[in-house]
This record gives structure tokens, sequence and C-alpha cells, in this order.
């Protein structure tokens, strides 16, 4: 079976509405309080300021402890996409993933800000960062 030529114009700038910037960071030898790592409770209220203090806007939180001296895993979304972090306190690591995209305004600033802050908090000694525009 063939496909059906579609005889509208396409072009790539009408296909890139939402622009945006993904922020993404794993993090090694993080020195922080310990509540971050294994506490989900904490980790949600602490990211949830964060995301509020930066600018952008909640709409949900789902954040997952597994158990004691286990990590956490979490997620905000945000009206503007979403923040999502793991953590393995046994080994000192998170994985941390900023999205924001620019439908309405231009975010950068303030997904930038959000990144920085939550990379100070868990303090690491390597960190391995990532910068993607995206379409």
């Amino acid at each position: 079976m063939t496909r059906p030529q579609s005889t509208a114009p396409h072009t790539l700038a009408a296909t890139r509405v939402a622009t945006g910037l993904h922020l993404i960071g794993d993090l090694y030898g993080c020195l922080c309080d310990s509540r971050l790592m294994q506490d989900a409770t904490h980790l949600q209220a602490f990211c949830k300021e964060r995301v509020a203090a930066a600018g952008l806007t909640s709409v949900g939180a789902l954040f997952h402890g597994f158990g004691e001296g286990g990590g956490v895993t979490g997620v905000v979304v945000l009206a503007e996409s979403h923040l999502s972090i793991h953590t393995w306190p046994e080994s000192g690591c998170v994985t941390l993933d900023v999205y924001v995209c620019n439908f309405t305004a231009n975010n950068r600033a303030k997904a930038e800000r959000l990144f920085g802050e939550l990379l100070a908090a868990f303090n690491p000694s390597d960190s391995h960062l990532h910068h993607v525009d995206r379409a």
C-alpha cells in the first residue's frame, strides 16, 4: 500500500512551534543533605519550592522512595514541561533533567536557574552536564 502524497507545502519552520531547552545532569560524588537523596517527601517539597522560586508553574508531582537507605525517583510536571530526578544514595549519584518549552514565553533563564539551584544543592564532586536546544 502506498501513502498518499500531501499537496500542502511542508516547511520545517511550520513544525517548530514549541522550541525549548533541555538541561541534563549526571551528578557523581554528591555531598549534600541526606534527605535530598533518601526522603521522597523532603525531596518533593524541595523541588517544588525551587520550581516556584525559578518562576515556573508546578501542575503536579509524584515522588517515590525505595525504602530505608534507598534512593528516590520523582517528577514535577510543569505547565512549561518537567523536572525529573533520580537518586542513588549508596553511590552518591543523581540524575537530573529539566526541560522547558518556550511556546508562550522564553523560559530558558528560568530553567537555567532551577537547574543551577538543584546542582548547587546536590554539590557533586563530578558532574556531566548537557545543554540541548529542542526544536
